[in-house]
C-alpha cells in the first residue's frame, strides 16, 4: 500500500486566455513540479477548480497528469462528490485513466450524520480497488470528521490517510495520536496531511507526515525543503523556512483559492491564466497586497516577477 509522507502540491488547472484548459501548460506545470523535488501531485481538487470543469477536461487532465509524472511521483485525484453513486463514478474512471490514489472529500452541502458518513467512505472503498485519502474541510462541506469518527474510517483497508484542514490544532494532534499511531501500532501506516500551508510544521511536530500545498504550485522547492526539515526532526531550520514562506502564504489565501496563487504565478511567467468563473479577478487593492506578501517572504529572490 502507499504511504504518502512528504510535500505535494494541489494543482492548478492552467487556463489560456480564452478560458479553455492549457494542457499544453499543466504538463509543463507538472514537469516543473517535479524537477523542483515534490513528491507528489493533486489535480482535480479546490485548488484546480474542478466544479467549473466538464467530465471531458476532467478526463484528459487525468490522463495527462499521468502521462507527466510518467510513474515518477504518485498522482492523487480529487473524485469526490455529494453523491455517493457520482464519488464511485469519478472513481472508477480515474482509476481506469491512470491515478495512483484517489482524494474524497467529506460529502458537502447534505451533511452526512455519522453513521452516513461512514456508509459513504465504505461504500465507494468497496467499489473500487485504490487508496483512498480522506478529505476533510469543514470550511467548505459544512461538515467536519471528528478524530473519533475517522478511527472508524480509517478501519477501511484501502483508506491510507487523511488530508487533515480543519486548522484545529488539538484536533490535529488527535487525528495523529488517536488514528494515525492506532493503526500503525497495527502494522498498517495512515498518513496524516495537513491541508493548510501554514500548518505544515506544527502538523509535522506532532507527529503527521507532511503537507499537500497550494504554494508549492508556486515555490515547490521551499515547500519542499521546509517539510524534509520537519520530517528530519530539524526544527530550527524548518521554523526559519517556515517564518520566510508565512507572509506568502498569508497573501495567498487573501481572496478565495485559487485567484491568488493563479495571479502570482502569472506574474512569474508559470502556467495559469484566468480563474473561471463564478471566481473572478483579484482586486487592484489586493493584487497590490499580494506583491508585497511575495516581496516580505523573499520569493523575489526564487521568482522574477514581472
Amino acid at each position: 500500500m502507499i504511504q504518502l509522507r512528504g510535500a505535494y502540491t494541489a494543482l492548478i488547472t492552467p487556463m489560456q486566455e480564452n478560458g479553455d484548459v492549457d494542457f499544453a501548460g499543466l504538463r509543463d506545470l507538472i514537469r516543473f513540479q517535479i524537477s523542483e523535488g515534490i513528491d507528489g501531485i493533486l489535480p482535480l481538487g479546490t485548488t484546480g477548480e474542478t466544479p467549473t470543469l466538464e467530465r471531458e477536461e476532467q478526463d484528459k487532465i487525468i490522463e495527462t497528469a499521468a502521462e507527466a509524472a510518467a510513474g515518477t511521483v504518485p498522482v492523487i485525484i480529487g473524485t469526490g462528490s455529494n453523491s455517493t453513486k457520482h464519488t464511485i463514478e469519478n472513481t472508477k474512471r480515474a482509476k481506469e485513466l491512470g491515478a495512483d490514489i484517489a482524494l474524497v472529500v467529506t460529502p458537502y452541502y447534505n451533511k452526512p450524520n455519522d453513521g452516513g458518513l461512514l456508509r459513504h467512505f465504505e461504500t465507494v472503498a468497496a467499489a473500487v480497488d485504490i487508496p483512498i485519502l480522506i478529505y476533510n474541510i469543514a470550511s467548505r462541506t459544512a461538515r467536519n470528521i471528528p478524530p473519533v469518527l475517522m478511527e472508524q474510517i480509517s478501519r477501511i483497508p484501502t483508506v491510507i490517510g487523511i488530508k487533515e484542514s480543519s486548522a484545529d490544532i488539538p484536533q490535529i494532534g488527535d487525528m495523529v495520536d488517536m488514528v494515525s499511531r492506532k493503526r500503525r501500532d497495527e502494522g498498517r501506516a495512515f498518513s496524516v496531511l495537513s491541508g493548510d500551508d501554514a500548518f505544515t510544521l506544527p502538523l509535522c511536530a506532532l507527529g503527521g507526515d507532511g503537507i499537500i500545498s497550494v504554494i508549492s504550485n508556486l515555490v515547490p522547492r521551499r515547500v519542499a525543503a521546509l517539510t524534509k526539515a520537519c520530517l528530519s526532526g530539524n526544527f530550527e531550520e524548518a521554523r526559519k523556512l517556515h517564518y520566510g514562506l508565512l507572509p506568502l502564504v498569508k497573501g495567498a489565501f487573501i481572496e478565495t483559492n485559487p485567484v491568488p496563487i493563479k495571479t502570482a504565478m502569472a506574474w512569474a511567467g508559470l502556467p495559469a491564466g484566468p480563474v473561471r468563473l463564478p471566481l473572478g479577478p483579484m482586486a487592484a487593492e489586493n493584487e497590490t497586497l499580494l506583491r508585497q506578501a511575495l516581496e516580505a517572504s523573499q520569493a523575489a529572490s526564487k521568482v522574477k516577477l514581472t
